[in-house]
């Protein structure tokens, strides 16, 4: 089946495009930019058809020969995002009525259309409403939050209850909602295509009801960390994106509208569509759904989180926060194959020492060892390398030679530390992609490696650039060593 999924490098399109291609259809995309879908795995999996929804030919050639098309757009950061969605979703319901689609889905919010809803709210019903005006029967899914490591609700819980160990917590953390996992809502989307066209509203969420307060006094559970939290009354929508703005990587311009959602309850009160439509479905609680995203964090191929749809080539150098994390990556051009590169990463630490400033590295140890953690005295195993294996004060966590080493730290830690090295083969030559991946715990972890991100960023390029060194000065051994043995003959 041939499939169009409109907002693919999105949070929930991210997660439902590969979803789609497990399932055997042919998926392509309508995007701004192909690059923009470059640094997700399934890239070269998909068809992608360039161009802005708003544009009318290329809407028409995306929905060209498209049976089903999963409509995932919506804007935020406009002043007008009203009226540009009803406009763009209108012209794309009669589009797609021209170009014969069988099935619109959309993913909407929930919300008490006998309320008085938000800006954001009322926008996401009437969005619905305009994609139908074509014809083609659209399967209105509505959902409040989504919860699963990466999406926007649960990095605001999850930055705001790391960040502030006392919080003055605006009323709307008090709104009640019914979340629902990421996984849970990729699953409906996936199973709209077992059915025959069909036109209706399908709100869905947990089998429980939360509020942010909760989910931030769970999250904080989970992690162990002590919270304190008052709700006042006086804080308004606009200070209180301002608040989420300071202390969070999410912007005032997107936190706005959604937090003025939050003056409604977002509540499933029609439950019969759900449960009659898909009776295989049984969302599971928020506190489940909670416990995932948490954990989604480690480094597990099939992890709902940070690894899992990365592209490393594509990885962009330097410092930045992802997720909850901050990631310093690296890259070096080697002038020696891949498998050289990769020897001399897979010998690191023990006697062989890490190449740059060892004396730092050993001096790390022995302050670990102080605080009673495991310092350097492990070593490493004198085989190949294995999971599971110990070097120095990292384990083996993932090793696929030649191409991919990655060392969790297993010294003591205000937080959780990764430095992974992916080699890409470029012929005769190779990439060297250096990642050091920190994730803190509360303000403390904050507060350590900013303390230490000057010496930090030498020590990794040091060691980027001698691996580099290390690898090149391996090639030319060999390869003079084969010149000499040939002249001979």
């Amino acid at each position: 089946m041939q499939v169009l999924v409109v907002g693919a490098t999105g949070y929930v399109g991210s997660h439902l495009v590969p979803a789609l291609l497990e399932m055997g259809c042919k998926v392509r995309c309508l995007a701004r930019s192909a690059a923009k879908l470059r640094p997700f795995s399934w890239a070269s999996q998909v068809e992608v058809v360039e161009g802005d929804a708003e544009n009318g030919e290329a809407v028409r050639k995306a929905l060209t020969g498209v049976q089903v098309a999963y409509y995932l757009l919506h804007s935020l950061t406009l002043s007008d995002f009203e009226s540009r969605d009803a406009q763009i979703a209108e012209q794309f319901g009669r589009i797609a009525k021209q170009k014969r689609v069988k099935q619109i889905v959309y993913l909407g919010g929930l919300g008490d259309e006998r309320e008085k809803l938000s800006r954001h709210l009322k926008s996401r019903h009437e969005t619905g409403q305009r994609l139908r005006v074509g014809g083609v029967p659209v399967l209105e899914f509505r959902s409040a939050v989504i919860i699963g490591a990466g999406s926007l609700s649960f990095e605001t819980v999850r930055y705001l209850t790391e960040r502030l160990p006392v919080m003055v917590c605006p009323r709307w953390v008090k709104t009640k909602l019914q979340p629902i996992a990421i996984s849970d809502v990729i699953a409906y989307l996936t199973s709209a295509m077992k059915l025959k066209p069909t036109d209706a509203i399908v709100e869905i969420g947990s089998p429980d009801v939360a509020t942010y307060l909760e989910m931030m006094r769970y999250y904080a559970e989970l992690r162990r960390l002590r919270r304190f939290m008052v709700v006042v009354p006086v804080l308004t929508p606009e200070l209180a994106s301002y608040w989420v703005g300071l202390v969070t990587p999410i912007s005032a311009r997107i936190a706005r509208p959604l937090i003025e959602g939050l003056r409604n309850d977002l509540l499933v009160l029609r439950h019969e569509p759900a449960l009659r439509l898909f009776p295989e479905i049984r969302p599971m609680s928020w506190k489940r759904a909670m416990l995932r995203a948490v954990k989604g964090y480690g480094m597990e191929a099939d992890a709902e989180g940070f690894w899992q749809f990365a592209s490393y080539e594509e990885q962009p150098v330097g410092m930045r926060w992802e997720r909850g994390r901050v990631i310093e990556t690296r890259k070096k051009v080697v002038n020696a194959p891949a498998e050289f590169a990769f020897d001399v990463v897979s010998n690191l630490g023990g006697e062989t020492g890490w190449l740059y400033a060892d004396a730092l590295w050993q001096l790390r140890g022995f302050l670990d060892w102080l605080v009673g953690g495991v310092g350097m005295r492990r070593g490493r195993p004198e085989r190949p390398l294995r999971v599971g294996d110990t070097v120095d004060f990292w384990r083996v966590e993932a090793i696929e030679p030649p191409s991919l080493l990655r060392l969790k730290a297993e010294m003591r830690l205000p937080g959780e530390a990764w430095l992974q090295f992916r080699i890409v083969a470029k012929g005769e030559k190779s990439l060297l992609i250096q990642t050091a991946v920190f994730e803190p715990m509360g303000l403390i972890g904050l507060f350590y490696w900013y303390s230490l991100l000057p010496l930090h960023s030498i020590v990794f390029a040091g060691l980027c650039n001698a691996i580099a060194e290390r690898a090149e000065q391996m090639s030319l051994k060999i390869s003079s060593e084969l010149k000499k043995t040939r002249s001979g003959r």
